[in-house]
């Protein structure tokens, strides 16, 4: 029962992926995993985890920025779906280091497998990733679809174009904001998002040069505007409008196809969207991270200074070995 408790945890956390972590590669971030946290700098990472044992572990890597290894995946729009890619294939691999890490017991003494650890095997997380993305796609691009249409026959105005993706835009962001609020009454994910409150305190007190102790970072808001829940709410209002050149007389299959066919431009332009306007710190920066700074009253909680320490390693570890790989960030 108790495996199957993490199991669960680990698959869901999966699903808020995109809320937890930013993707932003020229400036530190990070993500909240299960019982710590993963902080990465434009050439490492490194993820801090508190284990059964109350201990705070770490495990640190390098790694390339896509936009200096490859030119072309520094070029608008591929940058953005590139960037993106490597943000959640690290946040995939983060998460799965701190549930092998919660699983860190020791089996029963007298049995052939005994001292041995459990673990999420890679064909586990394998088919994880699988269900996570067909949950995505049937979540967040039929269901609404599927609504949308059924709501013609309640009134024929949602036979017109502009009608049809309102609603449509609508049931999808009513869908995600339900599935936010529900991981929230839980227990396990209540403290992810408490564990995500004290990654953003962190990275706060980092980019404001204060000295990375507990007292300091405490000082600082949960709601950051770099945040990868503010990056999903663009994401979906952005889907609204591109949506509106699909043909509401196209049967549902095709309608359906041509959604999941657009993601990566969707994700790319949002990309370019928030990075123009973050660049400017214009109102259209404002704008566009206001819902997802709503939104952090529930995807970020007040931490406690144990969740605090765990960011605080983690940060540490990533800019050691960023400045071992002669790597250098300054903040302005």
């Amino acid at each position: 029962m108790r495996n199957w408790r993490h199991w669960f945890r680990f698959m869901t956390a999966v699903q808020l992926l995109p809320a937890l972590e930013g993707g932003e590669e020229t400036l530190v971030g990070g993500q909240a995993v299960l019982e710590g946290v993963m902080m990465r700098s434009p050439h490492a990472f490194s993820i801090a985890v508190r284990n059964p044992q109350k201990e705070v572990v770490y495990h640190t890597e390098p790694i390339e920025r896509l936009s200096e290894k490859h030119k072309w995946m520094g070029w608008p729009f591929l940058r953005g779906i590139m960037t993106l890619g490597q943000a959640m294939a690290l946040g995939f691999k983060a998460l799965r280091y701190s549930a092998n890490i919660a699983l860190e017991e020791e089996k029963t003494e007298g049995t052939p497998e005994a001292g041995k650890k459990l673990e999420i095997s890679g064909w586990v997380a394998a088919v994880n990733v699988i269900i996570s993305l067909g949950f995505f796609i049937f979540m967040y691009k039929f269901l609404p679809l599927l609504g949308a249409r059924e709501l013609k026959h309640v009134s024929p105005v949602f036979g017109h174009q502009l009608a049809f993706n309102l609603a449509d835009g609508v049931i999808r962001i009513a869908i995600f904001l339900l599935f936010i609020w529900g991981t929230s009454l839980l227990k396990d994910l209540h403290r992810v998002y408490e564990y995500h409150g004290a990654e953003h305190k962190t990275v706060f007190a980092f980019e404001n040069h204060d000295s990375l102790t507990n007292a300091e970072v405490q000082k600082y808001s949960t709601y950051h505007p770099r945040c990868g829940t503010s990056f999903l709410m663009t994401v979906m209002l952005i889907s609204m409008v591109v949506y509106l050149f699909i043909p509401v007389s196209w049967p549902l299959w095709g309608r359906f196809a041509m959604r999941v066919a657009l993601l990566p431009f969707i994700a790319g332009s949002s990309y370019e969207v928030i990075r123009f306007a973050a660049k400017r710190r214009s109102a259209l920066f404002t704008l566009l991270t206001l819902p997802g700074m709503w939104l952090q009253r529930i995807t970020t909680q007040p931490p406690d200074d144990s969740q605090i320490e765990c960011a605080i390693t983690a940060l540490d570890q990533a800019m050691e070995l960023e400045k071992q790989r002669g790597g250098e960030l300054v903040i302005a």
